[in-house]
């Protein structure tokens, strides 16, 4: 699985590999910071509670200190004058309140808050501390927040528009007496405010993540690039295509690299043309004195040894045109083109019928890109080849995922298994193929071989099952 994900360009690898880092590094980070920010805002609460809680102690110690018809009117006066931190209530019992969902946080502020007022007051009844958001939260068993004069509350919570969580504290002054406290931490939103995961630090953190991703594809995208011209350069030059030559702009590395490439090509270029000439020039060399040789064996009296020599000098002459087919053959000259194989092939099927033979072929209506006449020069080798040693010949073409094969089967003895592997080398003929065609200089699949590897393409010879030899020609599409 991980391997069919794994991409197969370096333009894909590397890329792959910089965003995973990329995101690692991110998470990772994130989770750094996420452990600081949770422990400082520990630290931040826990001296925001106490100092809620001293205030909280100090209220609760002024409340009792009161008689209990005076707590009502000091409580009216506070109202009205405002500035206070907590807004204050009386009630006869206990008040529930719904609290907020559990947070670590808010839980550890509680506890810290109801060990302060324990440790402040050893002697008081009972306290109970809670958070709550305003929208519901009950400030006796009849009345809402939601339900008290917006001067009452405005001043000490935050109800709109951003509502934060409200402390409420409920302390038993006496039996039947409780005294209600709802105030704000002094961070309001100490609940939210070091959340590593809040949205809007993750859309910086995207924003951030994009920018350095753009940046990293666009010097993939540059290093890459050259990479890709000389990948096209190399198998335009495989293919015999002329290539333009490599820019040289880029890393120090690359352009050393097409450099090489550059002079590579060249020499080759060079070896390839100086091959050509020479055995041109061997061949015209050659030719002259056998030529020579061939009327001055006319003058031999003896017919027998006249013979001898006419035969030589034809074995000879036979052996210099197979070299310079060999080297001809090759030629990287010729343009590609768009190749319609029934056209190709149908005009070698015709030429064997008109010899006499018998050739099986259909039309498939595919089409190659390659050199017309050096691909028909294969394909005609191996017809050949098939009618020499076989007889009766077929030629069928079929598609197949992204290549074209082309089949050409004869109904002739076959090779022996282990002599398979040698049919390509030069000059090596098997003793069926010299009983055969004793005029063949075991050049032709070579050639065809050649020619074919030079399309892109792939030549495999092996024994039909039926009997006979089965050649296979894969082209790309």
């Amino acid at each position: 699985m991980l391997k069919r994900l794994w991409p197969a360009s370096l333009l894909g690898r590397l890329t792959l590999v910089m965003v995973a880092g990329l995101l690692v590094t991110q998470l990772v980070a994130n989770a750094i910071w996420a452990a600081q920010l949770r422990a400082k805002a520990q630290v931040e609460a826990q001296s925001a509670a106490q100092y809620v809680a001293h205030g909280a102690s100090a209220a609760i110690r002024f409340y009792r200190s009161l008689p209990l018809s005076y707590r009502v009117l000091v409580i009216q006066q506070m109202r009205e004058m405002g500035g206070t931190r907590f807004f204050v209530n009386l009630n006869h019992a206990y008040v529930p309140v719904r609290e907020i969902a559990p947070h670590p946080l808010a839980d550890s502020v509680k506890g810290t808050l109801g060990a302060t007022l324990k440790s402040d007051l050893p002697h008081l009844p009972a306290a109970r501390v809670a958070f709550a958001w305003p929208e519901q939260l009950a400030v006796s068993e009849e009345v809402h927040l939601s339900d008290l004069p917006d001067a009452w509350v405005q001043h000490v919570l935050l109800v709109k528009p951003e509502p934060a969580p409200i402390l409420v504290i409920q302390a038993e002054l006496e039996p039947g007496n409780w005294l209600y406290m709802a105030a704000l931490m002094p961070n309001p939103y100490f609940l939210s405010g070091n959340d590593p995961w809040a949205w809007d630090r993750l859309a910086l953190q995207g924003l951030s993540l994009a920018a350095v991703l753009l940046l990293c594809l666009l010097v993939v995208r540059s290093i890459t690039r050259p990479l890709a011209a000389l990948s096209d350069a190399a198998g335009a030059f495989g293919q015999g295509e002329h290539a333009p030559p490599l820019p040289e702009t880029g890393s120090r590395e690359f352009i050393k690299t097409a450099r090489a490439f550059s002079a590579m090509r060249e020499r080759i270029q060079r070896y390839i043309e100086d091959r050509e000439r020479l055995f041109v020039s061997i061949s015209h060399d050659l030719r002259t004195p056998i030529t020579r040789l061939k009327l001055r064996s006319e003058l031999l009296d003896d017919e027998a040894l006249r013979n001898e020599f006419e035969e030589d000098l034809d074995e000879l002459d036979m052996m210099v045109k197979g070299a310079l087919q060999c080297v001809k053959d090759s030629d990287i000259h010729e343009n590609p083109a768009e190749i319609r194989l029934d056209a190709l092939l149908g005009r070698l099927v015709r030429s064997a019928r008109l010899a006499g033979h018998e050739v099986g072929f259909e039309e498939s209506g595919l089409s190659v890109r390659g050199k017309p006449l050096a691909l028909k020069r294969a394909i005609g080798n191996l017809l050949d080849n098939a009618l020499y040693y076989g007889k009766r010949a077929e030629i069928s073409t079929r598609a197949e995922s992204g290549a074209v094969v082309i089949a050409v089967r004869d109904h002739g003895p076959g090779v022996p298994e282990d002599a398979l592997a040698s049919l390509f080398d030069p000059y090596v003929r098997l003793e069926h193929g010299r009983e055969q065609n004793d005029t063949g200089m075991g050049l032709g699949l070579g050639i065809a071989r050649g020619v074919i590897e030079a399309h892109g393409g792939q030549l495999i010879l092996e024994n039909h099952p039926e009997g006979g030899l089965h050649a296979t020609i894969r082209l790309p599409a």
